[in-house]
């Protein structure tokens, strides 16, 4: 029986016209992407960019390009296997797209969303003011998924492990938030061991003996602060959506082809939509929360932050 090789009938003679048999049909190899661009390219480091504000050149740079920087391309697809194993590589734990770090920070992100949720319940049925801090918990872990979620599905060879913005927000973020639930927890705290009654709650909800909404906050606080969470998670992940493949959580120094300035949507009513989204998101959880010191703190921060990330852009 011939078999095929590079076209030949057992290497020698060509194979006649016509259909082979299936048995006998060569394999299809798939297309890989050209080497139309250097491997090599760099883009500044998540986590070094944002400490910076996204501005500048920080001295940790990551490999990074929009493909791979070890993937096989056509040029070398007859090469040894081990070309393959090593763009399959990325996807090993530890790699920027490693699935098992995927798989595992949305796993995580999903039992505090469930468990913050239920724990945010079960405090406003006791009537405590401790509800607060699981619902911030659970309002953080809804914004961390829904950037990965958003990049992956609608920016999706940019995404990677750093998408969820875990740790790559840098130390300020982290203590901002360590912050904020010290000082509301502290605030419960004093609330509940002060001398005096909270008449006005008292007078709003008779039937509890304690209202789980504190004086210096008041129901106008709190419907507020939800609301400019709702609207702040929903206008940032909507202008992520519809930019696209233009957008990118870190500021980049070179224009990619699949860069585009996007004028339509919320970018016909906001220049930076994202921006304006997360300002009051947090500021909404400082509402709810009933910060007044970590409230002007993130009012400033965030103003600075996005003045200066503005800027460089």
């Amino acid at each position: 029986m011939a078999t095929r090789v590079n076209g030949f009938a057992n290497g020698h003679g060509p194979i006649p016209a016509g259909n082979p048999p299936p048995h006998e049909r060569e394999p299809t190899v798939p297309t890989l992407p050209e080497d139309d661009e250097d491997p090599n390219t760099l883009r500044p480091d998540p986590v070094g960019q944002i400490i910076h504000g996204g501005i500048g050149r920080p001295s940790g740079f990551a490999v990074l390009s929009s493909r791979p920087a070890n993937a096989p391309t056509s040029s070398s697809v007859s090469g040894s296997a081990s070309e393959f194993t090593a763009y399959e590589k990325q996807y090993y734990p530890g790699q920027p797209i490693s699935l098992s770090g995927i798989a595992s920070r949305a796993f995580l992100i999903g039992i505090a969303l469930a468990f913050s949720t239920t724990l945010t319940i079960d405090l406003l049925l006791r009537e405590s003011l401790l509800w607060r801090l699981p619902f911030f918990v659970a309002a953080l872990a809804t914004f961390h998924f829904l950037e990965f979620w958003t990049t992956a599905r609608y920016n999706t060879k940019t995404a990677q492990v750093s998408s969820f913005l875990l740790s790559q927000n840098g130390s300020a973020y982290t203590l901002a938030h360590t912050a904020a639930m010290i000082e509301c927890f502290l605030s419960c705290i004093a609330y509940t061991y002060a001398p005096f009654p909270n008449r006005l709650s008292l007078w709003l909800f008779p039937h509890w003996t304690s209202s789980p909404i504190p004086y210096w906050v008041g129901p106008l606080g709190i419907t507020t602060g939800l609301v400019l969470i709702v609207l702040g998670q929903l206008v940032r992940s909507v202008a992520m959506v519809q930019a696209g493949e233009s957008f990118n959580h870190v500021v980049q120094a070179r224009k990619s082809n699949s860069h585009r300035l996007v004028t339509s949507g919320l970018y016909s009513i906001f220049r930076h939509p994202s921006y304006w989204g997360f300002f009051w998101w947090g500021l909404g959880t400082q509402l709810v929360l009933g910060n007044v010191f970590c409230f002007a703190g993130y009012a400033a921060v965030l103003w600075l932050f996005f003045k200066r990330r503005i800027e460089g852009e």
